[in-house]
């Protein structure tokens, strides 16, 4: 650590939170490292998701600088608005995992994924290669996600640890070509409707 770095270390609340609310880069650094490891853990035991603890960790921090106007001292401390907006950002992140589940589950049910006797239908072999064709429309990012989670059946964090890709990207990519795949879908039922 350098001088300068040990002497932000060294700073006392009232000092750190006067540099981060001035705008002080270091002093959010500083302010990351002292409370850095609340929010991560906090988001670590409600989420169960390491990397989705990260992304949220990641956001607190984003939020915190970009609103720091916001911060008022004389009404808590600095760590306690932090927690605040952790269970904010959480409860985000949590939010969006149950949209995520249910768009795969209405995906795959719309995509006849889980219909037992499909091999029945003489409908069946034109659904799968409309769906072959309609992937291949998409991006090769969200194609890539969507053959991995539906054919090889990987989570999400399964995908992101394959790809190396971040798991909010892993996430984009899905719900971007869910959201495109049915909109095509639907398109082409209207046209084969009419």
């Amino acid at each position: 650590m350098t001088t300068a770095q040990q002497t932000l270390a060294d700073l006392d609340e009232t000092e750190l939170v006067d540099g981060f609310l001035a705008g002080d880069e270091a002093c959010l650094e500083v302010v990351h490292r002292r409370w850095g490891p609340l929010v991560y853990t906090l988001a670590k035991r409600s989420l169960g998701d390491a990397r989705e603890a990260e992304d949220v960790t990641q956001l607190v921090f984003l939020a915190a600088w970009r609103g720091r106007a916001g911060f008022v001292p004389g009404r808590g401390t600095l760590p306690a608005w932090l927690v605040g907006i952790a269970r904010r950002k959480i409860a985000d992140a949590l939010s969006a995992r149950t949209r995520r589940t249910e768009l795969v589950a209405a995906a795959g049910a719309r995509l006849l994924l889980t219909v037992p006797d499909q091999g029945a239908r003489p409908e069946a072999a034109l659904d799968r290669v409309l769906l072959a064709r309609e992937l291949e429309r998409l991006p090769a990012p969200q194609r890539r996600v969507l053959n991995l989670a539906f054919y090889d059946d990987l989570t999400q964090t399964q995908i992101a640890e394959l790809t190396g890709w971040p798991l909010g990207t892993v996430k984009s990519h899905a719900r971007r070509g869910l959201h495109r795949l049915a909109s095509r879908l639907a398109d082409d039922e209207d046209e084969y409707a009419a």
